[in-house]
């Protein structure tokens, strides 16, 4: 699902698709601490990410961040997973990696790019993002504990 690589360079900055270069390690250990994914199983995470158009950012080779993309690549795509590891935090590496992610080729002229965030509303809107007009309509099965049920 995830080729053609993408890549955008920035100094020595890279954000990528290449899986190969992924730390899965380093992403399911931020994952596993978030509020969203708290305690998500290591294949879980590998899942996710065979699943999705998986972005790593990297300064200097190292990966310094994360985020995925779930979509059909023609009308809606699903952002999820976006992280920058916090010593990196507050130099506008996740504002450069939402940009990136939204000049990927498969994913222009979608008629809907979602996302779910508690805590980082600002950064999105900066990139057009806006909360529903109205949420009728919408629904969800959500299962807080499928991670501990495991």
């Amino acid at each position: 699902m995830n080729d053609p690589v993408f890549e955008r360079r920035r100094g020595d900055l890279l954000v990528s698709t290449d899986r190969a270069r992924l730390d899965v390690d380093l992403i399911h250990q931020v994952l596993s601490n978030t509020y969203w994914a708290k305690g998500i199983p290591r294949d879980v995470v590998v899942r996710a990410i065979a699943g999705s158009i998986a972005f790593g950012l990297f300064e200097q080779d190292a990966q310094v961040g994360f985020a995925r993309v779930i979509s059909d690549m023609a009308t809606y795509a699903y952002l999820a997973d976006v992280f920058v590891v916090e010593e990196r935090r507050g130099r506008g590496l996740g504002d450069w990696l939402v940009e990136s992610i939204l000049q990927h080729p498969q994913l222009q002229g979608l008629r809907r790019f979602a996302l779910i965030t508690r805590d980082a509303g600002p950064l999105y809107a900066r990139h057009g993002f806006t909360a529903p007009a109205e949420l009728r309509g919408y629904m969800e099965i959500v299962d807080q504990d499928v991670y501990v049920k495991r």
